[in-house]
């Protein structure tokens, strides 16, 4: 079972391979986030792809897919999500916890020294279904409105389809529909200059051929893992159909036994029709 091969020019910045491919160049995550949080953004290393993450080594690991930090120390974990696999914001919960739990070294109980976290996923998807570009939570007070919690964690989701352009700055609906499709035509449409300069250096990683035969080997090996879980699950499946089977079977046979029908279990054993037959009439 073998899925469709794309290239890498097919490759959009939704993809994860492309994302997490260009937002290694700083300059790529510097617009992204100076356009998406409208600010002017100093990065203080180079991004990190596919950062493990886990609170201890019994418990789960997550892989970030580009996690950052400027000269502030604000921590910014950004993933591209193309499928709304209806966990996003319970997912982002645990990536704020264990992006927290590492952030302070072992013993400390200076919890105001915890960076700003921001976490920013991007979908091509209204997640929540109020036609918006962007949603932005932050904890506050039920009773009391402007009450803000001030813990500086911030989750962001922004959706590729909004219908509401009033709510938004103009060059982040460009960037978003830039994500989405990453060609030639969308960002000749776009107004904004570095949404252009982003362009620029997409279309030359994408022509770039040490990172088509990356993107090969990436994809073989994500094949391989396909066609190995693919031939497990017919493995477990023929297995529980024989395990049901002779279940099945076996009940028929204790009940023909205690009725003594054996002239039916004669027939069924030998006659296949007629044993599905019995199977039917009995409900097994």
């Amino acid at each position: 079972m073998t899925k469709d091969k794309r290239t890498l020019k097919d490759l959009n910045l939704m993809d994860k391979f492309l994302f997490d491919e260009a937002m290694e160049d700083k300059d790529n995550m510097k617009t992204l986030l100076d356009i998406v949080l409208g600010q002017d953004t100093h990065l203080k290393y180079p991004p990190q792809t596919e950062k493990e993450f886990r609170n201890s080594k019994e418990n789960r690991q997550i892989r970030l897919d580009v996690y950052a930090i400027d000269e502030d120390d604000v921590v910014y974990d950004t993933e591209p999500q193309k499928q709304n696999t209806k966990n996003l914001p319970k997912r982002s919960r645990l990536y704020q916890g264990l992006i927290d739990s590492n952030l302070l070294p072992p013993g400390s109980i200076d919890f105001n020294a915890l960076n700003t976290v921001i976490i920013i996923m991007i979908m091509p998807f209204d997640l929540f279904g109020y036609e918006l570009y962007q949603y932005t939570f932050r904890m506050k007070c039920e009773e009391i409105s402007e009450l803000e919690l001030e813990d500086d964690a911030t989750r962001i989701f922004l959706n590729s389809h909004g219908k509401h352009p009033e709510f938004v700055n103009p060059e982040l609906i460009e960037l978003l529909e830039y994500m989405e499709k990453s060609t030639d035509t969308v960002a000749k449409k776009c107004e904004s200059n570095r949404i252009h300069q982003m362009h620029e250096r997409i279309t030359k990683l994408k022509s770039s051929k040490e990172m088509e035969i990356k993107y090969m080997q990436k994809w073989e090996e994500k094949e391989i893992e396909r066609q190995e879980a693919y031939a497990e699950g017919e493995r477990v499946g023929e297995k529980r159909g024989r395990t049901e089977g002779e279940t099945r079977i076996n009940k028929l046979t204790k009940y023909l036994l205690e009725q003594e029908r054996t002239e039916d279990l004669k027939k069924a054993v030998s006659d296949a029709a007629y044993q599905a037959k019995l199977l039917k009439e009995l409900g097994l």
